[in-house]
């Protein structure tokens, strides 16, 4: 018989297996479903880490006000602390806390702590079994409201504890109201109901229970609402607000019905699937797919909408205001997100991108000085690290096609931040004498070791991070020429162009790096570029060392390249830096610069500052050596495990770097309308552009090995440059890459992607 129709049986016969494989048998063996992308996402991937707690498994519809995660000392921590109802910041506290109970009242307190196990987290749902409480709880959020289902195992006379940290709380048959300080002029409202009445209610004051008093107030507030034996299962449902009480209520009616857990779960579900299927993916492990969409689900947990039926309320002015049919974003530490986070948001979620901004103008507007803020959280403007940046999201989103808001009034809040508002990490104040040095020298000044500090608006902590302060603000005055060169302001844009080029004034030629001079010129000396500058290098850079900010010129890459001696040796000084080892003990390295960790030499994968130096290898005619050191970075410190984040992962930046990493491009200068082209881990990816367009990038021969680029088409063209611009993919695109197992050193070496001086 011909081989031919050997194949032909063979292929046959195995289908037939597979179809049997597949029928219900008497055992009731059924084939697996298959995966949705929600299916793929692990909230519990790097949950610990060396030394600081880099993610949380956070349970939220995307971008809500309304987040949940358990409350514990860190990951291994084997009690939990309550049950809390409303998580107000990314890393910070938690607004009220729920505890069920049953044993002798006299053990009860505020919030009880649990060991717990059976604990199961998915990104619309949150269950944990109490063990020696014998209690299991059940857990989905809405958008600003939740449910819960408390089931106590033993028949004995139940309770739950309602605690405020500091607040009130009031309770009426069936319902709890109150509010929690979460500062001293911001309030979180709540209204619950049960699905039973208590027997009894009263307050918790100083480890005693006073029945028949229904209201309490102040600091660990807590009422307990005690139910009969035999009263096993109680339904709490519950609703959020940052306006009051009423409005709490009116989001719990709009959004929950039901005492259903299952109910509420399965609609987080279909949301979550539809939000993460806006990139689809083909092709890589079921570990990459994990890795790739826990990546894109943390990109949703920030910013969060808190507009509530058409109203907000803005910590900026302490007052509630109208939206007017545009949703009100905060809690967004920019510093992180404005890297990676917010363009990812402009490709596949462009209308809320868009919302953002304009929230960003009216908190603005809402401010007594009219400052950009740099660093909206739920309390207002917590002006946190250094640098504006806000100014680059409005200049990427602009250039990027993003035109339905007041670019003139997001220009002059950035406009005035930046000139007016002092420079100096951490601190919201005036320009002080230090920023008036800077405009007038062009670098900010540092301090000698043993010299002390003499300007009051610098952070005793934080100090004047000189370096880092500088080149954050040479971006930043880039961002605004770009913006001022789109309204037609010429003297504006020429003098931020111009003064765009500071960073140079700390470019020590003798050694290729940034370093900080004093206030008459000279450079700091002596110097180490590993450990000078104390803890977190914070004296001269922020969290992480000189090796770090050498490359932190993300506006004007090429003239770094001719700063430190052309393609050649600019390449030669990216490889040393992979390549240079600590300069001491890992303890030693770790207790001066904590943050710094996810070393690849003295290169962070753990802090954001780095995530675009890998692509600068395409800014020297070498893209190859980019395609080996992202894939190379991305197989060593993104896993689907618990270990599986290098370091601290603030707000999505480092996972924003993962997604668009994984997908093969990444912006390496938002405010420029360019993406660089790494290597896709996947063999298939479409992003849903809106309105029925697509950008889509086929990987052929895409493998583990297959990492290096051959050859290049772009919508059919032949495409020999490592980058592309926003315009050839915003009305739908196919990008094909050719990959190989071995380096074409000719692809894309002729065209870099364009820097300031080019733009």
């Amino acid at each position: 018989m011909e081989k031919r129709s050997i194949k032909k049986i063979g292929g046959l016969f195995l289908s037939v297996c597979l179809l049997l494989a597949c029928q219900p048998m008497e055992r009731n063996v059924t084939c697996p479903e298959a995966k949705e992308p929600v299916d793929y996402v692990n909230p519990y991937m790097g949950n610990i880490s060396h030394l600081l707690v880099p993610t949380y498994p956070t349970v939220h519809l995307p971008n809500s006000l309304l987040r949940v995660y358990p409350e514990r000392g860190d990951f291994t921590g084997d009690r939990i602390h309550g049950l809390p109802l409303v998580v107000t910041s990314h890393r910070g506290s938690s607004a009220f806390n729920l505890s069920p109970y049953q044993g002798e009242e006299k053990n009860m307190r505020p919030v009880l702590n649990y060991s717990y196990d059976l604990e199961k987290i998915v990104p619309y749902r949150y269950s944990v079994y109490l063990d020696e409480a014998n209690v299991t709880v059940d857990f989905a959020p809405s958008h600003q409201s939740a449910v819960y289902s408390v089931d106590f195992e033993n028949d004995a006379p139940s309770y739950l504890i309602l605690n405020t940290r500091n607040g009130e709380l009031k309770s009426e048959g069936n319902t709890i109201s109150g509010f929690q300080y979460i500062d001293n002029k911001t309030k979180v409202y709540l209204y619950m109901e049960m699905n039973a009445v208590p027997d009894k209610v009263g307050s918790l004051t100083n480890d005693q229970i006073q029945y028949g008093q229904k209201e309490v107030a102040g600091r660990n507030a807590a009422l307990v609402l005690a139910y009969p034996a035999g009263k096993r299962t109680v339904g709490l449902k519950y609703g959020i607000s940052f306006i009051d009480v009423e409005q709490a209520k009116k989001n719990l009616d709009r959004e929950i019905s039901v005492y259903d857990v299952d109910v509420v779960a399965k609609a987080g579900r279909s949301l979550w699937n539809r939000t993460l299927d806006k990139i689809k993916i083909e092709g890589g492990t079921e570990n990459e797919k994990t890795v790739f969409y826990t990546s894109l689900y943390r990109t949703y947990e920030r910013m969060i909408c808190i507009s509530e039926d058409g109203r907000y309320y803005s910590a900026t002015d302490g007052k509630v205001h109208e939206d007017k049919g545009i949703p009100f974003y905060t809690d967004d530490w920019i510093w992180d997100t404005y890297r990676a986070v917010h363009p990812l948001r402009i490709l596949i979620e462009p209308e809320k991108e868009l919302s953002m901004v304009q929230s960003y103008i009216r908190m603005a507007e809402q401010s007594a000085e009219g400052w950009m803020p740099t660093f909206p959280e739920i309390t207002g403007d917590s002006h946190r690290m250094n640098g504006n940046h806000a100014v680059a999201v409005i200049c990427d989103a602009y250039c990027k096609g993003l035109t339905g808001f007041d670019l003139e009034k997001a220009y002059q809040a950035c406009k005035s931040a930046i000139m007016e508002e002092t420079l100096a990490p951490w601190v919201r104040a005036k320009a002080s004498e230090l920023d008036d040095f800077y405009k007038e020298h062009g670098y900010f000044p540092a301090l000698y070791p043993d010299e002390k500090e003499t300007c009051k608006t610098v952070h005793p902590f934080e100090n004047r991070q000189a370096v880092a302060v500088t080149l954050a603000n040479s971006y930043d005055y880039w961002c605004l020429s770009q913006i001022a060169k789109a309204l037609g302001k010429t003297e504006d844009y020429n003098y931020f162009l111009t003064h765009s080029y500071n960073y140079r004034n700390l470019f020590n030629p003798e050694t290729g790096f940034f370093h900080p001079k004093d206030n008459k010129g000279n450079f700091i000396m002596p110097f180490d570029y590993v450990f000078s500058g104390g803890q977190g290098a914070r004296a001269y850079y922020d969290e992480n060392n000189a090796w770090i900010y050498r490359w932190d010129v993300q506006h004007s890459i090429g003239d770094l390249v001719s700063l430190m001696g052309g393609a050649d040796k600019f390449t030669e000084e990216l490889d040393r830096l992979f390549n240079t080892p600590l300069g001491k003990s890992k303890f030693d390295f770790y207790t001066v610069l904590p943050d710094h960790t996810g070393n690849v030499g003295q290169f962070s994968m753990a802090n954001e500052p780095s995530l675009h130096i890998p692509y600068l290898y395409n800014y020297a005619g070498q893209p190859w050596k980019t395609q080996k050191r992202v894939r190379k970075l991305l197989e060593e410190w993104f896993r689907n495990d618990l270990m599986g984040v290098p370091g601290d992962e603030d707000g999505g930046g480092m996972s924003a770097f993962v997604a668009f990493s994984q997908m093969g491009f990444y912006p390496v200068t938002p405010g420029s309308p360019t993406y660089n082209i790494g290597s896709p881990v996947f063999s298939n990816i479409k992003l849903d552009l809106g309105n029925g367009k697509t950008f889509e990038i086929k990987a052929i021969n895409c493998s583990e090995d297959n990492k290096y680029v051959q050859s290049a088409k772009l919508n059919g063209k032949e495409w020999n440059q490592p980058w592309f611009d926003h315009k050839d993919i915003a009305d739908g695109s196919v990008l094909e890459l050719v990959m190989g197992n071995k380096a074409n050193r000719n692809w894309g070496t002729a065209t870099p992607p364009p820097t300031a001086e080019k733009l």
